[in-house]
């Protein structure tokens, strides 16, 4: 089963299924969604939005293909490009964080290891960026109610946002802004890296000068005995 990890782009947008293509919870209000007239206007308002995202501040989001078939993606962006999270209970994200926003595995390759994947491959980008300080999402705790999550159900699994890395950030019954400290990620990277040096210093054996016997000896000792002495007028 070959992965491979390829930049969020019109290309790669086209690759995903309609759902993802059209849907518009995260990067539109919910006044803007209910102004498109129909599904054609939302794969372009999509397709616009992607487009201007690029332009104006670069990668926003990474596919993840298995045997060259789209297998789940993930869409980040700084918060002001994510208006459709307003209505949200811990909304605003933080002014100095990039905010996840969807993600998914397709149902065919969930248990893979893809979702992980994905995440990794996000803080790689951003770490790669430099001046970003964290990552914040708004997690679901399973809870249901009425009206809370009712236009936002494709908010990340507490649990999973933890086993990634994240931390609650303003703790709600619902839905939670999580958060993941870049600096964090940066330190348990140096950290390993040091180790593995150490480790592998540990069992490196050393280099012992070679020593000089039999036919090489006998000559390099000839040598000194033959080698002139330095008087007035000669070279050096």
């Amino acid at each position: 089963m070959a992965r491979r990890v390829a930049r969020l782009t019109l290309d790669t947008l086209a690759d995903l299924p309609e759902p993802a293509r059209s849907c518009l919870q995260w990067e539109l209000d919910p006044v803007s969604r209910h102004r498109l007239p129909d599904h054609e206007s939302a794969l372009a308002e999509k397709e616009a939005w992607v487009s201007r995202v690029l332009l104006d501040w670069g990668s926003c989001g990474r596919v993840v293909y298995v045997d060259d078939r789209p297998a789940g993606f993930v869409i980040y962006a700084p918060p002001a490009y994510l208006e459709g999270t307003a209505s949200l209970p811990t909304a605003p994200a933080s002014d100095d964080a990039v905010q996840l926003a969807p993600a998914q595995v397709f149902e065919e390759y969930a248990g893979a290891g893809l979702g992980r994947l994905l995440m990794q491959e996000m803080v790689k980008d951003l770490v790669q960026r430099g001046g970003i300080r964290a990552v914040e999402a708004f997690g679901s705790t399973g809870a249901r109610s009425r009206r809370a999550t009712a236009d936002h159900d494709c908010l990340l699994p507490v649990e999973f946002l933890q086993r990634v890395g994240f931390k609650t950030h303003r703790a709600h019954p619902r839905s939670p802004r999580m958060r993941l400290e870049l600096k964090s990620v940066l330190t348990w990277r140096d950290e390993v890296e040091a180790a593995l040096e150490r480790l592998v210093g540990a069992v490196r054996p050393s280099r012992a000068a070679r020593p000089v016997v039999g036919r090489e000896a006998s000559v390099g000792r000839h040598a000194r005995l033959r080698r002139p002495r330095l008087g007035a007028g000669q070279p050096m």
